[in-house]
């Protein structure tokens, strides 16, 4: 009789969990408020930043290699005041006004145009990475969102656990001073109520770790956000 008291009271606390872990929480999912979450991340989160950084970095690249094909002209001015010396004694002759050169390097010259496929092929390759951090970006929230959400319902579910066992436990213990039940099945009861407990708790710190985590990919707090 002792073992099935103790047995019943097992049974009864895992009825009593697993009726509130067969409850949905799809719709307990704001669509509305993750979809703000995704926009937020997208705006503030670091490393996005910096994938946006590296495509204005290649695509300027690209510009300056274009405008590098000037290297290979040079001008310079020289002016001499009038009834004035040289200024240039090896060459006397040199007068007001610009002088233009060209200087060509052959090889740096035939590797600007693959200097410049290089740059371009930079360039699609940073804007190619900048699309996929943020698909990967918004999955990670979505992820995160999602692991917020079920902390939440797990917690509602631990705190009317304990709430059940408490009542049981309140029961039974006075049943237990009558006289009514066993030792063993009442201290089942405690043990069970303890069981809850420590649940309901690692639940807490879960859902904690779940909303920082949320936090920190939208680089705002979740109270902040309107």
């Amino acid at each position: 009789m002792k073992n099935l008291s103790k047995f019943t009271l097992i049974v009864l606390m895992f009825l009593s969990l697993d009726s509130f872990s067969q409850e949905s929480i799809i719709g307990e999912i704001k669509y509305s408020d993750l979809e703000k979450y995704i926009d937020l991340a997208v705006q503030n989160y670091p490393r996005l930043k910096i994938t946006d950084i590296n495509v204005e970095k290649a695509k300027t690249d690209i510009s300056m290699n274009a405008i590098s094909y000037l290297d290979i002209f040079n001008a310079s001015y020289f002016y001499r005041p009038n009834n004035k010396t040289a200024i240039d004694v090896i060459n006397p002759y040199a007068v007001n006004g610009f002088q233009f050169s060209v200087n060509l390097n052959l090889g740096n010259f035939l590797q600007k145009p693959l200097a410049g496929k290089k740059a371009k092929a930079d360039y699609k390759i940073a804007k190619l990475e900048a699309e996929d951090f943020r698909l990967t970006l918004a999955t990670e929230v979505k992820k995160r969102y999602y692991a917020y959400i079920q902390q939440i319902n797990q917690l509602k579910i631990y705190t009317q656990s304990v709430q059940d066992n408490q009542n049981v436990a309140d029961n039974l213990k006075n049943k237990f001073e009558k006289g009514e039940v066993a030792l063993d099945t009442y201290n089942q009861s405690r043990i069970n109520l303890t069981i809850a407990s420590t649940s309901k708790i690692q639940t807490e710190v879960n859902l904690l770790s779940a909303k920082d985590a949320l936090e920190e990919i939208i680089g705002m707090k979740l109270s902040e956000v309107k």
